[in-house]
């Protein structure tokens, strides 16, 4: 099930925090989505052990990874399907994930109370 959380306050919690909450925010967003794509490789504790293990460069083919599993949530529900995965990864490059995880947010809200 898909939980509704505050875009502002995952940007607040993530920078209060120095990026603490982002970790978790991470952890649950691919739980989330690992759930309602009915997809158990995909999961929340690979996902935060391979962002470790790499030192960070798993979070860019995580980005891309939840544009495509959002795309197919919204095929799933026939809604407009927008696969965004590129952008995130051009967003993190960049130096602007919080960008990507604000949009990530925001499109996940949109599946609160349909999944």
């Amino acid at each position: 099930m898909i939980k509704q959380r505050s875009v502002a306050m995952v940007i607040i919690l993530t920078l209060i925090t120095c990026g603490l909450y982002n970790l978790y925010w991470m952890f649950a967003i691919t739980e989330e989505l690992s759930y309602t794509t009915n997809d158990p490789n995909f999961s929340g504790a690979k996902a935060l052990i391979f962002l470790f293990l790499t030192c960070g460069i798993y979070a860019f083919f995580w980005y891309y990874i939840v544009g495509q599993k959002m795309a197919e949530m919204q095929r799933q529900h026939n809604m407009l399907v927008k696969d965004n995965g590129v952008l995130y990864i051009v967003l993190a490059i960049f130096g602007l994930p919080i960008i990507a995880d604000a949009i990530i947010q925001a499109e996940m809200n949109k599946f609160v109370g349909v999944v």
